[in-house]
């Protein structure tokens, strides 16, 4: 017969005499990561790899540290390395759509900003004081008297033929008039009028004649105008260029060993001379105070977009709200008279510019919930630049005048933090992310409790505490914390390394310890912390117990009763986990072999638990009709459930409850049991063991124990068994009882306290055995 467990095998506690250390205050903390060995050799390998395409997915559930350890070790791989280039963006003087990019050492960016910012102050204020020079007002004198000669002699030699024909030629402000003279005196309309009608008529001729020579001579004044026009254009440019030519040689003097800087300011001196007009413009005082960082003068402006002036290493960049435009970059645009404007000192960078020469860390899930962000990081991968364009343009809804922005090459790695589901979803679906991210770095989630393991656990809870500034930790109080990371693993000889809830579980410790006036974190405080995090959640669980124990859910706990089992099931909110017994009932009559699950029938039930019914049927036809057919239907069903059923940890109650329909054979109701089954009948490891045999437990504490009362559960689990103190004392004292099987007919002797049944030569068991009784119906 199978014995019930001893209550040293429901707990692997912690042995506290390793544990020699006063408080983990006096604990050394540790260096690295521990239990992620792999995850770390993985990040090693995917950094020092400089070839294209080996980018990081780092993956694990939530809480495992990822980020921590992601950013640790990035910061141990930059020291020493090169400090990235600075970028920046500056006007295109031919094609202002079309920005350049210019590339500088880190820190030279700032120092050319303000350079050129000096540089506009100095040519505006050295244009200004050229043109008002006494040397230019007397090559511009020169030339304006150049053309007053021209215009004085044609009119002098117009005014001479005008004399010789008795007329006038004045100059007036408007231009030039004819008017009739006679003895050297100029005559009025009167005077005209009294002249005899002959010299009349021989004096308007004679002013036509000179009238027409005067339109003659009044034509060449356009060209000797656009002549000295052209003069004086001539003379600004010369005066600028020797002005500008100066202060630009000597600022490119500063800057021959930069790449791409004299070039530029190259172009700015020929714009300069072109758009010498701008600088000549008299404003106040006010206003061109400081006029190289005028929006007027922008077009000389520097607009850096990274500047590594104070970087250390590489830069390590993680976004957290990876958009489209806050990875690529945007350009923005400013409202001005109702018109959207725009220029190269309104563009932005992106994640991936701050990150360029170094690590962009980035969330998969945020990454992927933001439109066109994937597809715009895959294209900046492949094309190994980045370009920034509107998504406007990009999708085709607006058709306006953007810019262009010069792209700017890119050498980076990429870290995308997330779930398992999602890489490999990634992976199957997207034949990109293969060729991109070619190394994983998979997070373990627990650790074994083997050798030295306890000790190096409680160096890391010492760890976190003192990183957090908390009080020490009493060894009771490390003992706890081990014990419930434990649990936590749902598997007493591993460990949790979910550092999120351990730094949860420490800080709230602190807490109860306050509170309660300790020196120190000792193990009531552990465990009051553990008790509220519970209590925070356990709502639900309450009002389920207390409809089984009002009697409103069915189930029993003492008596027998036919093909009626109490199974173990556990209901997950959150990260909340309870165990709830139910009801499992089967029933068996004539027919041709046929299991009906009612849940699978009106589709209540998931695959997996569908596929445990099948599993059963497999079973029995095995087991009992391997000469003759099995002629029985029969029908199961979970009692009083309203959802959704999955899982495949009940099949042994629903077997069990289906054996005792077709042998009937009575059923302990004190017992409940759990476990999944295969073929031939044996008992296979299920999820969340401690929980189920406490749901079922505390029903029974509150009924009040008597000592029948116990669970089944598969030997597999045995190791799993992290059990609270309670269920502990009741199976020391003898009122509870846990029983390990491993096939399902050890389960039924517990269940009935009959044997199963040795077949003999012939293949029959005996009468009053369990497979007896069955083969006996059956045959029936």
């Amino acid at each position: 017969m199978i014995k019930p467990l001893q209550p040293k095998q429901l707990y692997h506690g912690c042995d506290i005499e390793q544990l020699t250390f006063a408080t983990t205050a006096q604990l050394q903390p540790l260096a690295e990561t521990i239990g992620q060995q792999r995850v770390l050799e993985s990040i090693q390998f995917g950094v020092g790899m400089h070839h294209e395409g080996y980018n990081l997915y780092v993956m694990g559930s939530a809480g495992l540290g990822r980020h921590t350890v992601v950013h640790r070790e990035l910061e141990s791989q930059v020291k020493g390395a090169a400090v990235p280039y600075d970028w920046c963006y500056t006007a295109n003087f031919q094609n202002p759509h079309t920005p350049h990019a210019l590339r500088l050492p880190a820190g030279v960016g700032r120092k050319l900003q303000r350079d050129m910012e000096q540089l506009v102050d100095d040519i505006f204020n050295a244009v200004q004081a050229a043109f008002h020079s006494d040397e230019y007002r007397r090559r511009a004198q020169e030339i304006n008297d150049e053309f007053k000669s021209l215009e004085d002699a044609m009119a002098e030699e117009l005014g001479g033929k005008a004399r010789q024909r008795g007329i006038a030629l004045l100059h007036t402000s408007t231009g030039y008039t004819l008017a009739p003279r006679k003895e050297g005196a100029i005559l009025n309309a009167d005077e005209f009028k009294a002249l005899p009608e002959d010299e009349q008529e021989r004096i308007e001729s004679e002013i036509a004649v000179i009238k027409d020579e005067l339109k003659s001579s009044l034509s060449q004044l356009p060209i000797w105008q656009r002549k000295m026009r052209k003069q004086f254009k001539e003379l600004d440019e010369e005066v600028t260029s020797v002005t500008v030519s100066q202060l630009i040689a000597e600022l490119q003097q500063s800057y021959l060993d930069v790449p791409g800087v004299p070039d530029y300011l190259a172009a700015v001196k020929q714009d300069v001379i072109k758009n010498m007009d701008q600088f000549r413009e008299q404003e106040s005082q006010d206003e061109r105070e400081f006029p190289g960082r005028s929006a007027e003068f922008s077009r000389y402006h520097i607009n850096i977009l990274v500047d590594n002036a104070e970087t250390q290493g590489a830069p390590i960049v993680y976004e957290d709200s990876p958009t489209y435009q806050n990875l690529i970059g945007r350009v923005e645009h400013m409202a001005r008279f109702g018109t959207l404007l725009t220029d190269f000192t309104m563009i932005k960078p992106g994640a991936l510019h701050r990150a360029n020469g170094g690590y962009l860390v980035l969330d998969a899930e945020q990454l992927l919930s933001n439109p066109f962000a994937w597809d715009g990081l895959k294209r900046a991968l492949n094309a190994r630049e980045i370009r920034i364009e509107s998504l406007e343009r990009k999708l085709s809804l607006v058709n306006t005048i953007s810019l262009e922005p010069q792209p700017i090459p890119i050498e980076l790695k990429v870290i995308i933090i997330g779930s398992r589901l999602l890489y490999y979803m990634l992976k199957a679906y997207d034949p990109e992310f293969g060729l991109l991210f070619k190394v994983a770095a998979d997070f373990a989630e627990d650790m074994p409790r083997e050798g030295q393991n306890d000790q190096l656990y409680a160096r890391l809870i010492g760890t976190l505490q003192q990183r957090e500034g908390l009080r020490g930790i009493t060894p009771e109080g490390v003992a706890c914390m081990i014990e419930e990371s434990a649990r936590r693993a749902e598997n007493g000889e591993k460990l949790s390394l979910h550092m999120g809830s351990l730094t949860d579980l420490i800080k709230e410790a602190y807490y109860w310890a306050n509170k309660a006036g300790h020196e120190h974190i000792g193990r009531e405080d552990v465990q009051a912390a553990i008790k509220a995090q519970v209590r925070r959640v356990d709502q639900l669980r309450e009002q389920m117990h207390e409809e089984i124990l009002s009697g409103t859910l069915l189930i029993s706990t003492e008596g027998v009763q036919l093909a009626q089992v109490n199974a173990l099931s556990i209901i997950q909110m959150g990260d909340h986990i309870f165990g709830v017994p139910a009801r499992v009932s089967a029933t068996a009559r004539m027919g041709a072999g046929q299991v009906i699950d009612i849940e699978r029938e009106v589709e209540q039930a998931g695959t997996l638990h569908s596929k445990g019914v099948l599993i059963i049927s497999a079973y029995l036809a095995s087991r009992y009709a391997k000469h003759q057919p099995l002629s029985v239907s029969a029908s199961l069903v979970f009692e009083q459930t309203y959802g959704q059923i999955e899982g495949d940890s009940a099949s042994a109650a629903e077997l069990c409850a289906l054996l005792s329909a077709l042998g009937d054979l009575p059923i302990k109701q004190s017992l409940a049991i759990t476990g999944s089954i295969n073929q031939h009948g044996e008992m296979q490891a299920i999820g969340g063991v401690c929980e189920k045999i406490e749901g079922f437990f505390d029903i029974c504490d509150k009924r009040g124990l008597t000592g029948s009362e116990g669970v089944i559960i598969p030997v597999a689990n045995v190791r799993d068994l992290m059990l609270r103190r309670r269920v502990i004392e009741a199976v020391e004292q003898g009122q509870f009882n846990i029983y390990a099987v491993t096939h399902v007919e050890q389960a039924m002797e517990l269940l009935t306290s009959k044997t199963a049944g040795t077949p003999n030569a012939e293949g029959l068991y005996p009468l009053d055995s369990i497979n007896g009784h069955i083969q006996l119906r059956l045959a029936e």
